[in-house]
């Protein structure tokens, strides 16, 4: 099972960085999780469970999550979100502050093969960020959108002198994200969740289409039973 898969996105990092100038105008909040940090880290919710920026806990089991203020006034945040077809949870920009640590550690509730996942697309870093992945050093470069099995112990330092500055997505499975996933080489059949209806293939096979690389061309035939 793959631990993180970098997606073929690229977003445009002055527009990321221009929405994120608007978000300094509000107030950020220390993360609540203290015990697993050292430093700063700060967050600010474009979505959550109340509906208030100041509202940055990930609410699991939570039914229904409302977009906060601040996401309408980013306007290319908003559009990139917008453009992600699956239901979204939480949503947050985190930052972790220069000389600031988070302990390696294991998060529930963010494995795809569960049905939940968690996108995270960089707005801001450094050369000197460290991010461990189950023993392996991973660099996210401003501007790319990953997706990172956070079941597995991971840890961050940003030794460089800027904050690291992530937008984080929290979605539920659907085809949309499956054909997505697929393209990128994530193996459905070997998950709880195998066997789809009419409706769902021919959801996956539009998404794929979309997608349009040999591996989603292949995996179009093979749903619809041509190999």
């Amino acid at each position: 099972m793959l631990k993180y898969i970098r997606f073929n996105q690229f977003y445009d990092v002055a527009q990321l960085q221009q929405d994120l100038a608007i978000s300094f105008e509000n107030e950020w909040k220390d993360h609540f999780n203290t015990k697993d940090y050292q430093g700063s880290w700060q967050s600010i919710s474009l979505r959550s469970a109340t509906g208030l920026e100041t509202d940055i806990y990930s609410n699991y089991g939570v039914t229904n999550y409302i977009d906060t203020p601040l996401l309408n006034k980013l306007g290319y945040i908003k559009e990139i979100i917008d453009a992600m077809a699956f239901e979204k949870e939480t949503i947050r920009l985190l930052a972790l502050h220069p000389g600031s640590e988070i302990k390696p550690h294991r998060d529930v509730g963010c494995n795809y093969k569960d049905g939940t996942f968690r996108l995270h697309i960089p707005i801001q870093t450094n050369e000197k960020v460290s991010f461990t992945l189950d023993g392996e050093n991973i660099f996210l470069a401003a501007g790319t959108c990953w997706y990172i099995d956070f079941t597995q112990t991971h840890g961050i330092k940003n030794e460089g002198t800027e904050p690291r500055i992530h937008l984080v997505i929290d979605g539920l499975r659907n085809a949309w994200t499956d054909a997505l996933f697929a393209a990128a080489g994530y193996d459905l059949n070997t998950d709880k969740t195998r066997g789809y209806d009419a409706k769902t293939t021919l959801a996956m096979i539009a998404e794929l289409e979309r997608i349009d690389t040999d591996t989603a061309r292949s995996l179009i035939r093979q749903l619809k039973g041509g190999e």
